[in-house]
């Protein structure tokens, strides 16, 4: 099927990709991912009445044929050994670790998850949406042949090979987590059809120990097909927000793609208890808009939008992916707006916690200095975002 960068016949609604049974995705009562994030996001987008501004719809789980546009068929086999008997994970595979315990179903679900942001990239390019969000995804650490950082199959990477199947020439991935991308970075390494951007903590203090600047794609066609700025422990709204703005829209223009993928990790947050960043939740909607946007210059509207981590479970996920969905429903919620009590009610029903009472931190609107503006060559971030410029811009043609 032929595309073009006109957005001529399609859908203006967003889609949003949900199945209760992605809750299902859970190691266990000691492990940081509570999918309690899952279900308190789902119950607040509709308590802001979202679910009407948008179509819900459940995609099917993700078949071997689509694992295997990423995942190797012995590792698949592994998952599913593991999902049928997770005792007798042993740690093959990254399969039974601390990160990645096997659970019954691991299989199962974690396909479904996969199937919902396939789901979501089929959907925007065949035009039956311009927008769709999976904020169960973005499990970008889970590799060709192993688990990785609580991700069992790496469904933003199944979503670009499913675009890049369908015949998708052009593809940007642009990743917020607090962690590096490193599982889709990996599966499109050698492949220039790929744009990957990421922006991290820096390697040296946070998982995975990579995400270098000097990591730019393989050597040749790909050379600088993958783009990584590492951020100094610390770093606040106004640091993450020019890093972004130095960085990622430029290349996106200069890449030209027929879709942008996104992912919206939110442990970027002052209050997420796995990291050092010290992003507020009104950044975090900030950078949200700025994908929103970037995909309507750049990308013909079509937008996928993933979640991804975060482990501030009650304060912070839920907010900040019901500011994702809102805006990708062409719906934005005000950062003042107070929260439903009936949420908030539901919260402390299911975990005993009192929940936030405004979508906002008190931060907004928040300011951030131009990179066009000039730089300090002793400012930590700035020295993250010239080495990350240096080390791929020239290869794109551009000015570092």
């Amino acid at each position: 099927m032929n595309r073009t960068d006109t957005v001529a016949g399609m859908s203006g609604r967003a889609r949003l990709m949900w199945d209760e049974a992605v809750t299902g995705y859970d190691f266990g009562p000691e492990h940081p991912m509570d999918p309690v994030r899952l279900d308190l996001t789902r119950r607040l987008v509709d308590a802001f009445g979202l679910d009407r501004a948008l179509d819900v719809v459940a995609a099917k789980a993700a078949g071997e044929s689509t694992l295997k546009l990423v995942h190797r068929p012995d590792y698949i086999d592994a998952v599913k050994a593991a999902s049928a008997d997770p005792a007798a994970a042993d740690g093959s595979y990254g399969l039974g670790t601390v990160d990645d315990p096997a659970f019954a179903g691991m299989h199962g679900v974690s396909a479904l998850i996969a199937g919902q942001s396939v789901g979501a990239a089929e959907a925007v390019w065949h035009g039956e949406a311009l927008h769709a969000v999976n904020f169960a995804g973005g499990l970008h650490h889970a590799m060709p042949g192993a688990a990785s950082g609580f991700c069992v199959y790496n469904d933003a990477a199944l979503a670009i090979a499913r675009l890049l199947e369908l015949g998708a020439e052009r593809v940007v991935y642009v990743d917020v987590d607090v962690h590096h991308g490193d599982g889709v970075q990996a599966a499109f390494w050698e492949d220039p059809r790929v744009l990957t951007i990421s922006l991290h903590e820096h390697p040296r203090t946070l998982f995975p120990q990579t995400g270098w600047p000097e990591e730019t794609g393989a050597a040749g066609a790909a050379a600088g097909s993958a783009v990584n700025v590492a951020l100094p422990a610390g770093t606040g709204d106004a640091g993450w927000l020019r890093a972004f703005h130095a960085v990622v829209p430029e290349l996106v223009a200069e890449f030209r793609p027929q879709v942008l993928v996104t992912q919206h990790g939110a442990d970027t947050h002052f209050e997420d208890p796995l990291a050092h960043l010290a992003v507020s939740l009104d950044a975090q909607r900030a950078v949200q808009v700025a994908c929103h946007e970037l995909a309507h210059e750049h990308a013909g509207g079509r937008w996928v939008a993933l979640g991804g981590g975060g482990y501030a479970v009650v304060d912070v996920v839920p907010r900040s992916w019901t500011h994702l969905v809102a805006v990708a429903a062409g719906r934005p919620v005000e950062p003042e707006t107070v929260i439903p009590e009936g949420w908030r009610q539901q919260v402390y029903a299911r975990t005993r916690q009192p929940g936030p009472m405004r979508m906002t931190d008190g931060r907004w609107p928040v300011g951030w200095a131009p990179w066009e503006a000039g730089y300090d060559p002793a400012d930590r971030v700035d020295q993250a975002v010239l080495a990350a410029r240096r080390a791929v811009f020239p290869l794109r043609g551009l000015l570092a």
